[in-house]
Formats: C-alpha cells, sequence, structure tokens
C-alpha cells in the first residue's frame, strides 16, 4: 500500500533530502502533507512539484503565498497535520522546540513518526517515549548515529548482552586545532564541516561536540539505555555510525557512506530494507578508519550534556536552548566560539526546575528562562571577551 505522508520542516536540510528519498521510491509514498516556516519560495516549488493536500507555514499572514486546497498556520497547522486522518506518516524534520506538541500529538492519533528533530527528544523525551509506549508507536530515529545504534540494537538476544553503545562523531573541523587557536575561530571555519553537509547550527554543534552531548541523551530516551552504557568515540571519517559491545567482548558496528538519505530511507521503509541510490561502501578499496577517546579538556561539552541528562527534568531544556542562543550569538559575531560552551555551563548552573512531574509547561517555561537568561549573560559577562 501506498504510503501516506507528512513533512513539518519540508524545506530544511532534511525535509529536502526526504523528499529527494521519497521521489526515488516512486508510488510507495505520497506526499500529503507539508510544513515549512519563512522560506515560501522553495515551499511552493514544493508544494508544485508534490501536490499536497495540506501545507502549513509559520506565520497566517504568509498562507496567501502558498497555493494548495488546505493552507494552514502557525502551532494549529502543525498539530492538523500531524493528526489528520489521511496522512500514515509523520516525518518530523523541523528545528527548535516547536516539534514537541506535535510529535506528541501524532503519537495519540497512533501515527507512524519518522523523528530527526533533536529537541523532542532531548527536552521532553520522558513524555514522548511514554506516550509512545501508551500509544504502541514505535519512534523511528532518522539521525544517522541513532539510526545506526537502532539497527545494531536490533541483533541482541536481551539487553543483558549489552556492554557499551557507543555513538560516533567526526571530531568538526577543529579536532586537532592548538586550544588556544579556538578563540579565533570564524564563522566560515566553522561551517566548513570536513563530512557532512548540514545546517548552521548542527554544524557549530558538531565542531564543539554539543550535538553528540545532545545525541547522549536522545539515546537514553529512544533505548532505554543508562547513561553509564552509552558513550562517544571520536571517528572522523565517518564510516562506522555507532557500535555496540558486547559483554563477551564482541562489537557490532553500522558502517555507510556519510550521506542523510540512507537513514532516512530506513526510516521511510522499515521495517524493509529496499535498494538504494545513494552510495555503497567499496570494500575492495582500501580504507583507513581511525578511533579516538574525545578529550575532555578540547571537548567540555560532552560532560555538560551528560550531567544535564543525569539530571533530567528541565536541565537538558536549558542546555539545548541555552545553546541555541549561544551558537545564534557566534554565528551573528557576537559570541566567540570558545565561549559558546561556558556560557551554556553557566545558564545551567543558574537553573532550579520547577518541583513536581515534567510537563510540557515545564519545559515551555524553562526554555523560556535559558533564552533570556543567556542573552542576557552575553550581554554583561561575555561581552567583554569578543
Amino acid at each position: 500500500m501506498t504510503q501516506r505522508v507528512a513533512i513539518l520542516g519540508s524545506t530544511g536540510s532534511i525535509g529536502r533530502q526526504t523528499l529527494e528519498v521519497i521521489e526515488a521510491l516512486g508510488e510507495r509514498f505520497c506526499v500529503v502533507g507539508l510544513a515549512a516556516g519563512r522560506n515560501l519560495p522553495l515551499l511552493q516549488e514544493q508544494v508544485a512539484r508534490f501536490s499536497p493536500r495540506y501545507v502549513s507555514v509559520e506565520r497566517p499572514e504568509d498562507r496567501a503565498a502558498i497555493h494548495a486546497p488546505i493552507v494552514l498556520a502557525g502551532e494549529e497547522g502543525l498539530l492538523t497535520l500531524a493528526t489528520a486522518p489521511d496522512i500514515d506518516l509523520v516525518v518530523i524534520a523541523t528545528a527548535g522546540h516547536a516539534a514537541i506538541r506535535p510529535t506528541l500529538a501524532a503519537i495519540q492519533a497512533g501515527k507512524a513518526i519518522a523523528l530527526a528533530n533533536k529537541e523532542t527528544i532531548v527536552c521532553a523525551g520522558e513524555l514522548i517515549m511514554q506516550a509512545a509506549a501508551e500509544h504502541n508507536v514505535l519512534i523511528r530515529p532518522i539521525d544517522s548515529e541513532h539510526s545506526a545504534l537502532w539497527q545494531c540494537l536490533a541483533l541482541l538476544r536481551s539487553r543483558e548482552e549489552l556492554d557499551c553503545a557507543f555513538l560516533t562523531a567526526s571530531g568538526g573541523p577543529f579536532r586537532t586545532l592548538p586550544l588556544d587557536q579556538l578563540a579565533y575561530v570564524t564563522v566560515e571555519q566553522a561551517l566548513a564541516h570536513p563530512t557532512w553537509k548540514m545546517g548552521a547550527k548542527v554544524t557549530v554543534d558538531s565542531a564543539t561536540l554539543m550535538n553528540k552531548g545532545l545525541e547522549l541523551i536522545e539515546a537514553h530516551w529512544l533505548f532505554s539505555l543508562p547513561f553509564e552504557q552509552l558513550d562517544v568515540i571520536i571517528h572522523p571519517q565517518s564510516v562506522v555510525h555507532a557500535l555496540v559491545r558486547l559483554y563477551d567482548g564482541s562489537t557490532i558496528a553500522q558502517l555507510a557512506t556519510p550521506d542523510m538519505r540512507l537513514p532516512i530511507q530506513y526510516a521511510l521503509t522499515y521495517p524493509e530494507r529496499l535498494p538504494s541510490p545513494y552510495g555503497r561502501l567499496d570494500w575492495s578499496q582500501q580504507y583507513h578508519l581511525e578511533f579516538y577517546a574525545p578529550d575532555p579538556g578540547r571537548f567540555p561539552a560532552l560532560e555538560l550534556a551528560r550531567e544535564a541528562g543525569k539530571r533530567g527534568t528541565t536541565f537538558p531544556t536549558v542546555l539545548s536552548s541555552a545553546d541555541e542562543v549561544a551558537v545564534s550569538a557566534f554565528l551573528q559575531g557576537r559570541l566567540r566560539f570558545c565561549d559558546i560552551v561556558p556560557l551554556v555551563a553557566d545558564v545551567l548552573a543558574r537553573h532550579t526546575p520547577s518541583p513536581g512531574p515534567l510537563s510540557l509547561e515545564h519545559i515551555h517555561e524553562a526554555d523560556l528562562w535559558a533564552r533570556e537568561t543567556a542573552q542576557h549573560l552575553i550581554q554583561t559577562r561575555f561581552a567583554s571577551s569578543r
């Protein structure tokens, strides 16, 4: 049967590649809904190409620019796409916290979920995974490392066989840069990722390794793994995406070319594997694969994220939100690269969670507080360092 798909975040990097994969798969998938922010020209191109029934834009005043049967806007538009009865699979490819409520709504409506949004699980993993269990919904991870870990863990007869799971990281463009040079890193240098093509925010997070810290928190929730069984290894070639070490000393690894379209296709077609035009590793060629333990002095974001994840409640939200503000300030020239992680650490140190069980309201309040606090610190404590 043809799978009817909605893509939230269709004009972003993952959204565009998802549409490319769907087009290559032919009649197996039909795009029924698209949602995007303010890139209206590209969104209209996608509408003309895929003829979705539903389209949602960020601002109500932009609806007139889009020509589709049903044009929606704002959070209500995302919620409508996520729960529409004629949609089977919802791809969550939006950036930021705006994806949390639509993801919950899609789960509660019994939709299949292909998830690329980090903040949804980092900030609301407790709520998301509880809802997924209650509604018998499998979250299919799109992120390459989580997709790889998902595939490796599926080979285990039981979790008792697991010793440790490793997410790999390229180490970014500054893996070997002298530490005293990090204060002079430019935006252009930070965006020159050696192996992956991603959006600006994720690329900078890859340079600080904050993205891998956030992925540790994601893996904790997605796979019900304690932080003691999760680790990160530097692998500059980005060919091995995850490794699972078993108690008998064996290690299982998932290897593939560094192309996001591969995990996107697997998330769309699961549990099937279909032929892919996106490249294969040629094992007749010689591969040089390197692995290193991350240097805590160079990458303090890893331990910062791990501790935030262990503390739970709204600490991961504060981590994520403060990092978003810090990276934005760096991209705007308002903060040095070497101050991104110290700023996030400063905001975390000032946070006191609201009492009671975690809720969407607590997450929203912590998000606003973290952003305001980060902006204040940029203007005061960190202003003199620029």
